[in-house]
């Protein structure tokens, strides 16, 4: 690591704790020429992922977007924004996990589903409602029938 002050290339690590996110390692060092401390954060490197939309355009996966359909979702129901933002990060983690780069919406779909039907049923439905595009009230019926039969 090249020192800011003197750019000597050789520093030694005096400290090294986890960031407060828990993301990165925040490294204190020391230039063994000038002895001025500085400090350096180490990431891990995150392949980008790609989502294939339905009409087949593909595009960055943004967790913001995951976050906002469920928080419309969610909209006047008594779920924590807490519950959403973690259910948001562990799709991100599991997409990441995986070894496809590239992720159809459906599955992110359905994985939010998932979640959110262990969370808020109503919230279940309405997203289930956008997500699976319900053409009439029979098809909407069906979902509420099947949410009703598995409890």
């Amino acid at each position: 690591m090249k020192c800011p002050y003197c750019s000597n290339p050789e520093s030694r690590v005096v400290d090294s704790r986890p960031s407060e996110e828990g993301t990165s390692i925040r490294r204190r060092r020391e230039c063994l020429v000038c002895h001025k401390r500085f400090t350096t954060y180490e990431t891990m490197e995150s392949l980008p992922l790609v989502v294939i939309k339905r009409d087949g355009s593909r595009q960055t996966f943004d967790k913001g977007k995951v976050l906002g359909g469920m928080l419309r979702a969610c909209e006047k129901r008594p779920v924590p924004f807490d519950t959403l933002e973690a259910i948001a990060n562990e799709i991100e983690q599991s997409l990441q996990n995986q070894m496809d780069r590239e992720i159809p919406t459906t599955r992110i779909g359905e994985m939010v589903m998932e979640r959110l039907k262990l969370v808020d049923e109503v919230a279940y439905v309405r997203f289930a409602s956008v997500y699976r595009q319900f053409k009439d009230i029979s098809t909407f019926m069906e979902e509420l029938n099947k949410l009703i039969k598995e409890k």
